[in-house]
């Protein structure tokens, strides 16, 4: 990507904001330019990784099963377009949050998507229920229940925002008071409508708050009531062609004796780079954050994956695959990652592209709550490939 604009010219710009406290959005607005023409000054000369070119989830091979699936906790629907993908048949979805169901909506308009505290919150048992019922799904549910309940309670990633010294940074995990029981709550409805299979997703955290002593818990409650369960398993998406490296544990039971193995890590990797390359700016979601001049004064100078320690942001390494994408917004809330080839924060459509869902995919809403679907989501490519094994192996 050639940009028209120098290095020489690029601190002149700098500095003239910087002198004459011009916004340097407006800046480059007047030099017909934008923060895509921005370069950084260190390109690095690591040796570039064996790598795949960068393959779209539609470039997998579909199959024509129609096992039927429920999604819960669905976000914006990373895992269902993975299990869809997958040759699943799609029954409905579960979600409070509205903005993320309306996602849901505008991108798969025949779907039946439950939202919001009347019918998405699996607190409310008989609702869910009563919803689930009236699509005729029935105990010994011939399908599959998915879902990964909310994961902040056992996130370390989400509590080192706060400083080490005040009370928010010790995960609470279970003791949380709206999220931290809604695996319990998850694991009620399995139980109820006794699905013939089952995943659960967390982040590795889970396998320490409580010493994991409440997770077994969990998990042998599943076992009385007559599933064999696999112990948590810690996946990492760049091992099945996800262009990142972002860690999670996933749970498959099923009713009966069979065994059941996750699918084989790919031979590969494929880096950001390799997902980043093309014109992503003709897609939807294509929006930049209009730093400050003295930011990309600081990110200008980072080399390969190297961090700016007051901004707390990592230039991202085209030669490996991504850190992991989280749910940071524009302005606070969060942070997201600096782009390996120009000095500025991913867009949502390139956090998305790292996450691997489709280029025509919208996500609804602010752009900080656009960043929070994207970054809450299973990257559909990885649900892509447990979906498979699952298909194969238990049905």
């Amino acid at each position: 990507m050639k940009s028209k604009l120098s290095i020489d010219k690029q601190y002149k710009l700098i500095l003239t904001c910087l002198q004459e406290g011009i916004e340097l959005s407006t800046l480059l607005d007047q030099e017909s330019l934008t923060y895509d023409d921005l370069r950084y000054v260190r390109n690095g000369h690591q040796r570039p990784l064996e790598s795949q070119p960068f393959r779209h989830l539609d470039e997998f091979e579909q199959q024509d099963h129609r096992i039927p699936y429920v999604s819960f906790f669905s976000g914006a629907g990373g895992m269902d377009l993975g299990f869809e993908r997958a040759g699943f048949c799609h029954i409905a979805s579960f979600d409070i949050e509205e903005l993320f169901c309306k996602t849901l909506k505008f991108n798969r308009p025949d779907w039946k998507v439950f939202a919001g505290k009347e019918n998405g919150d699996l607190r409310h048992f008989d609702a869910v229920a009563r919803c689930l019922e009236e699509l005729n799904v029935s105990p010994e549910f011939e399908g599959v229940f998915v879902g990964g309940p909310p994961c902040q309670p056992f996130s370390i990633a989400a509590n080192q925002r706060f400083a080490k010294w005040g009370d928010n940074f010790k995960r609470i995990g279970f003791n949380h008071t709206e999220n931290g029981t809604l695996l319990y709550d998850y694991i009620r409805l399995i139980t109820h409508f006794r699905p013939r299979v089952f995943l659960i997703e967390n982040v590795p955290g889970i396998l320490t708050v409580d010493g994991g002593s409440q997770l077994e818990v969990a998990l042998q409650w599943l076992r009385q009531n007559g599933y064999s369960v696999t112990p948590p398993t810690v996946l990492n998406a760049s091992s099945y062609l996800v262009p990142q490296d972002r860690q999670r544990v996933f749970v498959v039971g099923w009713r009966g004796l069979n065994d059941f193995e996750f699918p084989e890590p790919a031979s590969s990797w494929i880096t950001s780079g390799s997902a980043l390359e093309g014109d992503l700016a003709v897609l939807p979601n294509y929006v930049t954050r209009e730093h400050k001049a003295a930011s990309i004064e600081r990110y200008m100078r980072l080399a390969y994956g190297q961090r700016d320690k007051l901004g707390r942001v990592d230039r991202l390494n085209p030669n490996a695959p991504s850190k992991t994408v989280i749910a940071g917004g524009t302005k606070g809330g969060g942070r997201s990652h600096l782009h390996p080839h120009i000095p500025r924060t991913l867009a949502v459509r390139e956090s998305a592209r790292l996450q691997t869902f489709p280029d025509d995919y919208v996500f609804s809403g602010p752009l900080g709550r656009q960043f929070t679907q994207v970054g809450n989501a299973v990257p559909p490519i990885l649900a892509y490939h447990i979906a498979t094994s699952i298909a194969s192996q238990q049905f």
